[in-house]
């Protein structure tokens, strides 16, 4: 009969109260002067634990420190406990951080220098634990697995410190800095399934080559089976809590549940349950329906709270008064110059040989990796509790990343300096400061509500033409959303399914629901997070509407940006080679010119972007001076929108055009110049009692020879 649990004693968990409250303070605070002198907040929350240790306080204070230090096994459990979650927190942020694509973008370098740093790195770890004293190592029996252990550590770089120093620089989209991101996301991973396997073998499985190679197997099976069968299982979770779950923070309550699930399997596995962590990051970055929102709260749980305790705990655990003898400080020298030789040297090598890269820009790769911090924190904590390290060997190792963590950094801020951009990387960055604020490119989830109707022969021609351009540009997620009456769902589902075959989506959701509200069912679908809702109006306009009723009540009160494809029945054929944009400069203009050039998918298409001077005759301007300024104007606005679109990689044409009834001048050119589709821009705001675009826009709506799309991005 199983035995019910019983409380920690009340005054271990007061204890526990008490550490967590000091730990917790002291090492933010720290972190923050660490932060102001220029160096990574999480060298001053180390150093937080070590003051507070019996480095300093404790062993001067033993009276202070034994309500600081655990005392006993249950007080030790009960702050490993707080350390490992810390630990788990801190591995999901990475594996957030840790981009495939850009891995994969930057593969020969990255992977070459990854090597190059790994092999030399692990080789030089691995025959220096062979020579170290017997003190250094948990069980002198087991030398082996203790180089292993140390090659290991020595190998792992500190992404989270590589990456704040990138950004403090202003150098994430710079060539130089995305590169060495890779390289470090690769090192990272490489790292964590080499230290898998070895942590596997020193839990208690026999060494052997063959166990060895078994258990990196394992371990590379686990992580493939998680990023493909696991990918899905976790985007359809992701689903059915956004599409089902009403409940505020469903999507942290779920990733947290996440967090644990996967640190367990790698736990049941015989794996280290960071590593489940790791991995559970790495997939829910790679799913787009994962909220920003979330995203950033995980963060700051970890960053705010977890991490620096996790990191207090290990300094915590440092002795520094034990390694004041010759042997031991020898030692730590030793650890520290061989790491830093090794990886550096590797790292250069990789880069020169394997990725082909020049002096200065290889040497940025061993200032970089030459990071440590969180990684080897966290790989000394599981050496520790594996018994495969000793107290001293785990302080020499967190000695070792809080040199490195002071020095590295600015080094690489250092030979960064000499790193000169290319005169393809100064276009690209210029193309992307251009498009930096274009609202296109954070489409990821798309609403299609669409009409039950008996035949689809003639219908959603334009919406697939413009979703088949976008998805080519974005990694879309579409919703097809369809209200039928209470036990009409058989039907609901198999009409969805025809309208599915003429969108080339690569994934397309379909959603049926029952009820006779069907334009506040689709409200209460677009609630739930989707960044662009596509309305179709192919009825014609009266004088009480300016699309239908449900299309204009939906764009006034949508809580999503909107697009209204407005157009009469096409041919199958329909193509969408020219895109006309009126504009008059505004916001909305423009991002209706941004939706133009993001259509404009092939060298063939073009976009003209036309603004329409107007030339009254008037006493107050009878010199002309008023239109002049007005046409240099115009003029200066279709040009800054022709920059933009030809940054995106779109032909455009920029038109200026006098007339005295804009829209005039707008239908006759659309006309003159056969175009395909015109966009227009506008900003309606929620509240209005009647949708209103002004009679212009009317009159191009009820008179365009063409398709319109009418888009509010507000």
């Amino acid at each position: 009969m199983m035995e019910p649990f019983t409380a920690a004693p009340h005054h271990d968990v007061l204890k526990l109260m008490v550490q967590i409250a000091v730990l917790l303070l002291a090492a933010r605070g720290l972190g923050e002067v660490a932060k102001r002198v220029g160096q990574p907040a999480v060298v001053g929350e180390i150093l937080a634990g070590i003051l507070l240790g019996p480095s300093v306080l404790s062993s001067l204070l033993p009276g202070v420190g034994q309500w600081i230090v655990p005392i006993g096994q249950t007080q030790g459990y009960l702050l490993e406990v707080i350390g490992l979650i810390g630990a788990m927190f801190l591995m999901l942020i990475t594996g957030l951080e840790t981009d495939l694509g850009l891995i994969r973008r930057h593969a020969r370098t990255a992977i070459g220098v990854s090597l190059g740093g790994i092999a030399l790195t692990f080789t030089a770890g691995y025959f220096l634990g062979q020579n170290l004293p017997d003190r250094l190592l948990g069980n002198p029996e087991e030398r082996t697995v203790f180089a292993l252990f140390l090659g290991t550590a020595m190998s792992i770089s500190a992404i989270a410190v590589i990456a704040k120093v990138i950004i403090d620089m202003k150098l994430t989209r710079r060539d130089i800095g995305q590169t060495i991101l890779a390289a470090g996301m690769s090192d990272d991973t490489i790292g964590w399934i080499i230290l898998s396997a070895v942590a596997s073998l020193a839990a208690g499985n026999q060494f052997s080559a063959g166990s060895l190679i078994r258990t990196m197997a394992i371990v590379l099976l686990f992580m493939a089976a998680s990023l493909t069968i696991g990918r899905t299982l976790v985007r359809r979770l992701i689903e059915f809590t956004q599409d089902k779950v009403t409940m505020s923070d469903r999507m942290l309550t779920l990733s947290v549940v996440l967090l644990f699930l996967w640190g367990a399997m790698a736990a049941g596995l015989g794996f280290e349950a960071v590593l489940g962590a790791f991995l559970i990051g790495i997939i829910l970055n790679q799913i787009r329906l994962f909220s920003e929102e979330t995203r950033g709260t995980l963060e700051s749980i970890a960053m705010g709270v977890f991490a620096p305790i996790f990191f207090a705990v290990a300094g915590l655990k440092v002795n520094l008064q034990q390694l004041f003898t010759v042997e031991l400080l020898t030692s730590a020298a030793l650890v520290i110059g061989v790491t830093s030789v090794a990886k550096g040297l590797g790292t250069y090598l990789g880069a020169r040989l394997i990725g082909r890269k020049d002096h200065w820009y290889a040497l940025s790769f061993s200032a970089g990796l030459n990071t440590r911090g969180a990684m080897d924190i966290i790989i000394a904590t599981i050496g520790l509790e594996l018994g495969v390290l000793s107290q001293d060997m785990f302080s020499i190792i967190v000695l070792m990343a809080i040199t490195n963590s002071l020095l590295a950094p600015n080094a690489l801020r250092w030979v960064l300096g000499k790193v000169k951009p290319s005169d393809e990387e100064v276009e690209r960055l210029r193309r992307e400061e251009l498009e930096q604020e274009s609202f296109i490119g954070a489409i990821h989830r798309i609403l299609l509500p669409v009409r039950l109707r008996e035949s689809i022969s003639d219908q959603y021609v334009a919406e697939a033409k413009v979703l088949e351009r976008l998805s080519a540009r974005n990694e879309i997620s579409l919703t097809l959303l369809t209200v039928i009456k209470e036990g009409e769902q058989s039907g609901g589902n198999e009409f969805l399914g025809r309208v599915k075959g003429l969108l080339p989506q690569a994934e397309v959701r379909m959603k049926v629901v029952a009820g006779s509200s069907p334009s506040e069912l689709i409200l209460d679908e677009a609630n739930r997070g989707y960044d662009l809702m596509i309305l179709g109006a192919s009825q014609d306009s009266n004088t009480r509407v300016l699309f239908n009723p449900m299309v204009d009540y939906l764009m006034r009160v949508s809580p999503s940006p909107t697009m209204v494809i407005k157009s009469t029945p096409m041919p199958a054929n329909w193509q969408l080679r020219k895109i006309l944009v009126p504009t008059n400069g505004a916001l909305a203009a423009r991002r209706a010119a941004e939706l133009g050039f993001a259509l404009a998918t092939e060298p063939e298409h073009e976009v003209i972007v036309l603004t329409v001077a107007t030339r009254e005759t008037s006493p107050l301007d009878a010199d002309g001076s008023y239109f002049r300024r007005q046409l240099s104007s115009a003029r200066g606005v279709v040009e800054t929108l022709r920059k933009l679109g030809e940054a995106s990689g779109a032909r455009v044409s920029a038109e200026v055009r006098v007339g005295r009834n804009p829209d005039s001048v707008i239908l006759d050119t659309a006309r003159e110049r056969e175009v395909d589709l015109i966009i227009i821009g506008t900003d309606v705001r929620p509240g209005s009692q009647r949708l209103f675009l002004g009679p212009r826009v009317e009159r191009i709506l009820n008179n365009a020879p063409c398709p319109v799309v009418v888009l509010n991005a507000s």
